[in-house]
């Protein structure tokens, strides 16, 4: 397993539709290893495979809770939405610092291939439900900013683009030991 390089707000990759993976083999295994490797680096709770420079349709959550615990989501389909929602403060591993009240379906049914390209269904709620929805998301090249008002995403990107006018690129290396701890 390898902790990958991250792609933050400005790589073009972001906002690629990501590509269906016609067949899980050792690539796609070794990518979803990564992608865990990299989200747990980074303290994160979703990684899509397009947050490091990947646009196929791959992306890992785990936020923590059992049953089933660590998500592997292939070729991903949302096949139902509740029509409850919720308001909660999103935050993404490519856009650091930068958080906002999204409001989401509070429930979802998921259907994806697994680690091993078998087929599966779950149903998520709550945090859950939001991380698979953030990461599905990134897969069609949404990003959580999308989801805020025009007004609160401009603020947001006029404080982004000047808290890091100097960067050289968009991308940003993970470094486990220096990664918070909360």
């Amino acid at each position: 397993m390898t902790v990958r390089t991250l792609h933050v707000l400005g790589s073009p990759v972001l906002r690629q539709q990501a590509a269906a993976v016609p067949k899980v083999d050792d690539e796609i295994r070794r990518l979803v290893d990564d992608l865990f490797e990299t989200m747990r680096a980074a303290k994160g709770v979703g990684l899509a495979s397009n947050q490091i420079g990947i646009a196929r349709r791959v992306a890992v959550v785990d936020v923590g809770e059992e049953d089933p615990g660590e998500l592997v989501l292939i070729n991903p389909v949302i096949l139902e939405r509740s029509d409850e929602e919720e308001t909660a403060e999103e935050g993404c591993l490519s856009i650091p610092e930068v958080f906002g009240d999204v409001t989401r379906p509070a429930r979802v049914v998921v259907e994806a291939l697994d680690r091993d390209g078998r087929k599966y269904r779950v149903e998520a709620n709550g945090y859950r439900a939001r991380a698979i929805q953030h990461e599905i998301d990134h897969l069609d090249g949404i990003l959580f900013l999308d989801h805020l008002s025009l007004i609160r995403r401009q603020m947001l990107l006029a404080r982004w683009r000047r808290e890091h006018k100097d960067d050289t690129g968009y991308t940003k290396e993970v470094e486990p030991e220096s990664a918070s701890t909360d």
